[in-house]
């Protein structure tokens, strides 16, 4: 569905777009996510295609299946799995046998970060439509910042924030939809949001959850498995992704998708993808802009990623402090960032088609990192938020660019159910 797009409207400044002063055109920005061609809300999409469920395309091509495991690693970008490629002999191995026009890379949403790309995954939508426009972003109704992942605002429903149906929840009545991940995520609301719709299964190991996975595929009955692993993810805001911990993790994905593919049913369609890239910040360039009075001037609130900043400004900000906040982030930064306007985002198709209650949870300006640069707000984030080596949010290659790895698995060539 398409919606048209229009400025926002929520009391916060909505500049129409004929009156701004160009500075910065659609081409300047790089290309957009390949929504509706290679992106992350293609893979379930496709996965429910090519499991003959009607009202589904599949547009990434995947071979017919009675069973589909999609193994979503938090954090895996392609540059990342190419680069520590020695670290992984079973996906080496696994990518090494081809996968036919199986795309093996796909864009993640925008921003680059978990709660736009699992809603687009979850939702088969474009992050303008299922309204997951950041880690945390404005709720112009309560006019606050609300954070759409861990730490969700009570008084945000789930379910009206992001009112599409789930690919699980179309797909109930006709297969088997499952869900392995961690307990906590059960009847998370991010899960409600985005995920909603599955049979929940939940296991605290990598252990754990391959063994009920295998489990649950045991039955026979035709089925769609999503499948989280979180720990490369953890590892790398932590200690950065050029650790031996991120090295490690990786290992242990390797072995988890190996344990899968021989626990599942023979056959099953495997699908390793992630949800972002990651790049490491040293500590000197993770900046308090807030410190910087010019950066701030006229910004009711700030949002986002330390590597993708959403700017709200005032309600009475007109086109001039608008430009006047552009030009301070330029001259400060020059480069080293993409300075934008939500209008030209959305020109640029950043978050794809919009439905208009979205456009006012975007910021007035926006300010994507283009090398490695992390910013924060101090006033509103916690001084631990500084400690964070591993980022992601912004358009490079790094961050947006997830792979896509398609193989069948082993398993016991005994006949199950």
């Amino acid at each position: 569905m398409e919606f048209p797009v229009q400025p926002a409207g929520s009391g916060h400044s909505a500049v129409p777009v004929a009156s701004i002063e160009q500075t910065l055109s659609p081409d300047d920005l790089p290309a957009a996510p390949l929504y509706g061609r290679q992106s992350i809300a293609e893979v379930f999409t496709s996965a429910a295609a090519s499991l003959g469920l009607p009202g589904f395309e599949n547009t990434l091509h995947l071979p017919p299946a009675q069973r589909v495991c999609v193994v979503l690693a938090d954090g895996l970008g392609r540059n990342l799995l190419k680069k520590k490629a020695a670290h992984t002999p079973f996906l080496r191995s696994a990518a090494a046998a081809g996968q036919g026009r199986v795309p093996v890379w796909l864009d993640a949403a925008f921003p680059s970060t978990t709660a736009s790309s699992l809603a687009s995954l979850g939702t088969g939508r474009t992050p303008g439509e299922h309204g997951m426009v950041g880690y945390d972003v404005l709720d112009p109704a309560q006019d606050k910042v609300v954070n759409l992942l861990g730490n969700w605002d009570a008084k945000v429903d789930p379910l009206q924030w992001q009112p599409f149906p789930s690919v699980f929840e179309r797909a109930a009545g006709e297969l088997d939809v499952v869900t392995v991940s961690l307990p906590q995520f059960g009847q998370s609301p991010m899960t409600r949001a985005a995920l909603r719709g599955s049979r929940f299964l939940g296991g605290n190991s990598l252990h754990a959850r391959t063994a009920l996975a295998a489990e649950a595929m045991a039955t026979g009955t035709r089925s769609l498995m999503y499948f989280y692993v979180n720990e490369l993810d953890k590892a790398g805001h932590r200690y950065g992704c050029a650790s031996e911990r991120w090295e490690h993790q990786l290992e242990e994905l390797d072995s988890t998708v190996k344990r899968l593919s021989a626990s599942l049913p023979a056959g099953t369609t495997i699908l390793l993808t992630g949800d972002h890239g990651m790049v490491d910040v040293p500590e000197s360039q993770r900046l308090d802009y807030s410190a910087e009075p010019a950066l701030v001037a006229g910004v009711r609130h700030t949002a986002g990623e330390p590597r993708m900043v959403h700017l709200y400004l005032e309600p009475d900000a007109g086109e001039g402090a608008r430009d006047a906040l552009l030009d301070a982030w330029r001259r400060r930064f020059g480069e080293r960032i993409w300075a934008f306007t939500r209008e030209q985002g959305l020109a640029a198709g950043l978050f794809g088609s919009l439905r208009p209650d979205v456009a006012p949870r975007i910021g007035d300006v926006m300010i994507a990192a283009r090398d490695t640069l992390a910013l924060y707000d101090t006033r509103r984030v916690r001084p631990q938020a500084l400690e964070v080596v591993g980022q992601h949010g912004s358009l490079t290659k790094p961050e947006r660019e997830v792979p896509l790895l398609c193989f069948p698995a082993a398993g016991s060539k005994r006949r199950r159910g």
